[in-house]
């Protein structure tokens, strides 16, 4: 029995899916919205943040990096999320738009995990007296990002895309193994980074003040993500039909 056999409801509703003509209607429509909504949120939570929230009694304005970092932080570790999801239904469920949505993750998932890293290096310079320390989180994170590049470089790899979209989808599913470190390294190990300001399982530890153009700008980010993967996905499903309709000239033309 295969693993589309065995699951076959989450089949049949991801398929329902993954016409690539339904897709493209779908996402035009959503897509002003996702873009629209994560720049209006984005552009009031920074300047919420940068110009009139308060400065931290410790930090200073070093602080309003915040702003910028946590939101690319938790976007890294959302984007690897939802490559390791795109993954296991490319691979379990053949799903025909996975590949191609995983492919379009990675490398806007690297470019939150390359401005966490550098926004944390401009945080830490002040903080620690170092641009960078091999502290675990900012480790664990770096890992994130070869993961990313590794993804990248590997679906395009091969001469046949479909072996390098599974080669990248085991890749993703084997990193799936660094978020946990990446969320509990602060608490596993003794290390220079702070712990989290906001939890699942209690109140948030920071200011209203600073909270909400905070949760402002990591939502609109969310909002572009899914804008920014949404858009390259749309452009690869138009690639290939192109590509398609190209190859299919070209065979009536040597039929001719």
């Amino acid at each position: 029995m295969s693993a589309s056999q065995a699951f076959p409801v989450p089949s049949r509703n991801l398929h329902r899916f993954a016409n690539p003509g339904r897709f493209l209607r779908l996402s035009g429509r959503l897509l002003p919205w996702l873009a629209t909504i994560g720049i209006a949120l984005s552009a009031v939570g920074l300047g919420w943040g940068l110009t009139l929230s308060p400065a931290d009694w410790q930090q200073g304005d070093a602080v309003r990096i915040m702003y910028v970092h946590v939101p690319a932080a938790w976007l890294a570790s959302f984007g690897y999320a939802n490559l390791a999801a795109a993954s296991i239904a490319a691979l379990v469920w053949r799903h025909p738009l996975a590949d191609l949505a995983a492919a379009e993750i990675s490398p806007v998932g690297a470019g939150f995990t390359a401005i966490c890293l550098a926004t944390g290096s401009l945080w830490g310079k002040p903080m620690w007296g170092a641009w960078w320390v091999w502290d675990a989180r900012m480790t664990s994170v770096l890992v994130l990002f070869f993961l990313y590049l590794g993804h990248i470089a590997l679906v395009r790899a091969f001469d046949d895309p479909q072996r390098g979209a599974r080669a990248g989808a085991i890749l993703a599913l084997v990193g799936v193994v660094n978020l946990p470190i990446i969320k509990f390294s602060v608490e596993w190990w003794n290390t220079l980074h702070q712990g989290a300001s906001i939890t699942l399982t209690g109140a948030p530890t920071m200011a209203p003040a600073m909270l909400w153009p905070l949760l402002l700008v990591a939502i609109g980010a969310m909002f572009g993500f899914a804008a920014l993967v949404v858009a390259r996905t749309r452009a690869a499903v138009m690639e290939r039909r192109i590509r398609g309709l190209l190859l299919a000239r070209a065979q009536e033309g040597e039929a001719a």
